[in-house]
């Protein structure tokens, strides 16, 4: 009786977790096994390792999985660079500080299409946008940012919404570091470089992991930011794997390929997260 209680009591987590995830991913699993397109979806006959094949082969995977992880560690070294220099900025007691803080902290609530919408209009559009406004200041040519630099300009965006979240781990980590200890490192003619480095980037060590492994996760599917500025171009520009997903399943009609696609893009965030928590182990560890 001991025994039955607490497992009926964890029946609602288990029977939510399985309608959540693992239910959509055996379906997704049964179509990447069999021939299934949306225009004619009369039958399902096994259609063994093709979709896998055929997703593979497409001219538009190596770009997307070329452009994934560019956008993917572009974003993370932006984020976590100034992320803690932010962090480390505003640590210190200073008038206005908590409306600093809460400004700093605002990008990471905006929807990713509504920020896609302001950095395509507001900052680099080539005529009217504030990037456009400051280059004609200074004399110099506009630039037409998603035609020239399409992936920069995708990395620009994305990397201004996940800076905020990476600014709030780093300033919660900074509140928790021993006082009296960096007290103790000025007092013995420490400068702030050797308090850099052997204080306070040793201290960010977990954060900057637990930054590193959220980011990959969700970063591995960005999409709003792409459909609504580039489409993915121009060519495969700024094609990633989620975006190539979309256009096998809603543009090609053909569910079986984008299922191959997604299963190949559920192992690549699996295993991203098995050595980043390799990592957040051993730092937590120390």
């Amino acid at each position: 009786m001991k025994r039955i209680i607490p497992r009926t009591l964890l029946t609602p987590a288990v029977v939510a977790v399985s309608v959540i995830s693992v239910i959509p991913l055996l379906i997704t699993l049964y179509y990447a096994f069999v021939r299934y397109s949306m225009l004619d979806p009369s039958g399902h006959p096994f259609h063994g390792l093709d979709n896998f094949h055929f997703f593979f082969t497409d001219a538009a995977f190596l770009p997307a999985l070329q452009n994934t992880f560019t956008l993917l560690f572009s974003v993370m070294l932006i984020t976590v660079v100034l992320g803690a220099a932010l962090g480390l900025l505003i640590n210190e007691a200073f008038p206005g500080r908590a409306i600093v803080r809460v400004l700093l902290i605002s990008p990471f609530l905006v929807m990713p299409a509504v920020n896609a919408l302001m950095w395509k209009n507001m900052l680099l559009n080539p005529i009217y946008g504030l990037f456009a406004q400051i280059s004609i200041f200074f004399g110099a040519t506009p630039i037409d940012w998603l035609s020239a630099h399409p992936l920069v300009s995708i990395i620009m965006m994305v990397s201004w919404q996940w800076l905020p979240f990476a600014c709030l781990i780093f300033m919660t980590a900074l509140q928790s570091m021993d006082r009296e200890q960096l007290e103790a490192a000025r007092m013995d003619g420490a400068n702030y470089l050797q308090q850099l480095r052997y204080l306070y980037i040793p201290h960010l060590g977990r954060a900057v992991s637990v930054v590193l492994m959220i980011e990959m996760i969700f970063l591995l599917s960005v999409f709003a930011e792409i459909f609504t500025t580039t489409g993915g171009g121009p060519g495969f520009d700024t094609t990633t794997i989620t975006f190539m997903i979309y256009q096998q399943a809603l543009l090609s009609y053909d569910v079986g390929a984008a299922s191959a696609g997604a299963l190949f893009a559920v192992l690549i965030a699996n295993i991203a997260a098995f050595f980043l928590m390799r990592v957040i182990g051993k730092n937590l560890s120390k």
